[in-house]
């Protein structure tokens, strides 16, 4: 059972183990009359295989009060968008598959870069961008979630506790963010965000000073969680970064645009388990390593914009200040871990520590030698302004392209 402890200066909403999934999502069926509820599952091919995608897919089957699901499909070809086309037909909700690399999203990816509106690089943020172009074109929408397609631990109150702060009319919130535990297989799992973004914060506010934003940032129990649930309205001028940044770049944007007691976070689930990145400590741009480049990379970007000067010294500052920090916290997770019963790796962390401490020098030199990029991917307020018929032109693409294998509308 969790606690009830508010800290930080967002609200936070504890499963306290006192409300059962059939109440939660007999709540939601009569809000739903209200509030039409959209799911977003940006999707890779390959988890098609996974057992993972099968178990939450077999959840969905049973959400009664959901809308639409769309499940962004990257990295496909013909064949496999077709497969994945029957794979979902199992949903008894309307579903739309879109296949992101099939010749007629291309077009309309032309069509953006020519205009200057599109992604410049492909991943996660990316698909995720599409999708929310997407459910905006499908007008019927009050209220979207979003979550990965790798949880191995999913079942659908998950989805049930995560939409609901959002969809409460009694509630005041615009975003909600889902938080959990990350314990498996008799271990702590979360490296990134344990022993990189909570020590960073932390390193920061030593060597800035105290700040809103850094109290906002920490005051998220798992700001990594790619579990988010938000209003239509903080859809629309949304502005996501297309890396690993993601997670990250969306609390940004939430702060920007609104105010802090219209955010909460809610405890989704008592543990949860995913597919697990390796560390990477010989190639950065894979695994963890590419991980926290990314992320620190954004968190350099995103305080620039909030007046933080960033300098060599500044960022040797804050590299030897998060070093001591994250060296302090392995100690405490190594007595948490200890008191649990949970086996603790502490050579394991602290050379992910050591690797993380060298990327932060390695994205500061980035983010001082860069200037002239554009990270973040353009909102859809932006993109209809100068392309006012996108969304018409969406749905048609990808009605086409599910028509053309299936015979039916999309």
């Amino acid at each position: 059972m969790s606690d009830f402890f508010q800290n930080g200066i967002i609200t936070t909403l504890h499963n306290l183990s006192t409300r059962s999934q059939d109440a939660l999502e007999a709540e939601l069926s009569e809000f739903a009359k209200g509030c039409p509820m959209t799911l977003v599952l940006p999707c890779l091919y390959s988890e098609l295989a996974q057992p993972a995608l099968a178990k939450i897919v077999q959840e969905l089957a049973g959400v009664e009060y959901l809308k639409h699901i769309v499940i962004g499909l990257d990295r496909a070809t013909e064949a496999e968008y077709q497969h994945a086309l029957d794979y979902f037909s199992v949903l008894p909700q309307p579903h739309t598959v879109i296949w992101n690399d099939g010749p007629r999203l291309k077009s309309l990816q032309t069509r953006l870069s020519e205009l200057g509106l599109a992604p410049t690089s492909l991943g996660k943020g990316c698909n995720v961008w599409y999708c929310f172009g997407f459910v905006q074109s499908l007008g019927d929408v009050q209220a979207v979630a979003l979550h990965d397609c790798d949880i191995s631990t999913y079942d659908r109150s998950m989805l049930a506790r995560l939409f609901y702060p959002v969809a409460n009319p009694q509630f005041n919130y615009q975003f909600c963010k889902g938080f959990y535990a990350r314990v498996a297989d008799g271990k702590m799992n979360g490296r990134v965000s344990r022993l990189l973004v909570s020590p960073l914060i932390r390193s920061m506010k030593r060597v800035f000073g105290a700040h809103p934003f850094l109290d906002y940032l920490d005051s998220f129990r798992y700001p990594l969680a790619g579990e988010f649930s938000m209003h239509i309205d903080v859809l629309r001028d949304l502005r996501i970064p297309a890396d690993w940044g993601l997670e990250v770049g969306v609390l940004t944007e939430v702060y920007r645009n609104h105010s802090t007691n219209r955010v909460c976070q809610v405890e989704v689930a008592d543990n949860y388990d995913h597919k697990h990145q390796e560390l990477s400590q010989e190639d950065s741009t894979k695994g963890l390593s590419r991980m926290s480049v990314d992320i620190t990379q954004s968190l350099f970007r995103i305080l620039a914009t909030l007046g933080f000067v960033f300098e060599h010294g500044t960022v040797r500052s804050t590299k030897a200040s998060y070093l001591r920090i994250a060296l302090d916290l392995i100690e405490s997770y190594h007595d948490d871990a200890r008191m649990n019963g949970l086996h603790f790796d502490r050579d394991s962390e602290e050379r992910a520590v050591e690797l993380f401490a060298a990327n932060i020098l390695k994205a500061g030199k980035a983010y001082l030698d860069s200037g002239e990029e554009t990270p973040y991917i353009h909102s859809w307020n932006r993109v209809t302004s100068v392309y006012p018929e996108v969304f018409s032109d969406f749905q048609r693409l990808v009605a086409e392209d599910q028509m053309q294998y299936t015979g039916a509308k999309a």
